[in-house]
């Protein structure tokens, strides 16, 4: 799942104000997978830090943490929605205790009180997910859901690195659809939607319900 570099063209919130077509995203958006944004200024950098202070292997923020700012800029929402949890997640194949992830939980928590962190080692995941064993944080991300959620950032030597197994169209467009692996799992990301409601806070999502 390893992909080339890309240099984002198009920023919403999640990379900072100033993009001169935020809303119109680049081509180049739909892939490579991995990208690196060197002369921005993300505006939810605070938690991205706090989680790369923990050096964990292969660890980034995301999920929620990046889809919920794309979406609430393009639909110009005033006041950034709240986030149920902030995802970071990593991969350790040699420390798969869940006790582990509790004690980074309860040391980001410490640092960041407000924050409602959740520290997950992918490298244990495909357990309660039901899968084969991921073999890194990459293709654990392509294993989740929605192609728009599996987006995940964290800086590099001041730079934000972008992880998107599926690239970024589908989370610019406003295009909710099941990732491939989910082509399997229909009725359970069906219930997903049915319990999120994510049109009651961005009514131009278009939810695709995979066949």
């Amino acid at each position: 799942m390893e992909g080339g570099a890309l240099v984002l063209h198009c920023r919403p919130s999640l990379l900072g104000p100033g993009c001169p077509d935020a809303h119109r995203p680049d081509d180049r958006c739909s892939g490579p997978r991995r990208g690196h944004s060197r002369d921005y200024a993300p505006a939810r950098t605070p938690a991205d830090p706090g989680a790369a202070a923990l050096e964990l292997p292969d660890s980034w923020v995301g999920a929620g943490f990046v889809r919920n700012a794309v979406w609430d800029d393009l639909h110009r929402q005033a006041d950034p929605t709240p986030l149920t949890d902030v995802d970071v997640v990593y991969f350790c194949p040699a420390e798969t205790d869940p006790g582990r992830d509790a004690g980074h939980e309860a040391r980001l928590r410490a640092a960041a009180p407000d924050v409602p962190w959740s520290v997950k080692n992918q490298a244990r995941m495909h357990l309660r997910n039901g899968d084969p064993p991921y073999a890194s944080t990459e293709q654990a991300l392509s294993c989740w859901p929605e192609t728009c959620t599996a987006v995940a950032v964290r800086l590099q030597h001041g730079a934000v690195e972008v992880l998107a197994p599926f690239g970024l169209r589908d989370l610019f467009a406003l295009v909710v659809r099941p990732a491939p692996h989910f082509q399997a799992k229909l009725e359970i990301y069906r219930s997903r939607l049915e319990a999120k409601q994510w049109p009651q806070r961005w009514p131009r999502l278009r939810l695709e319900q995979g066949s």
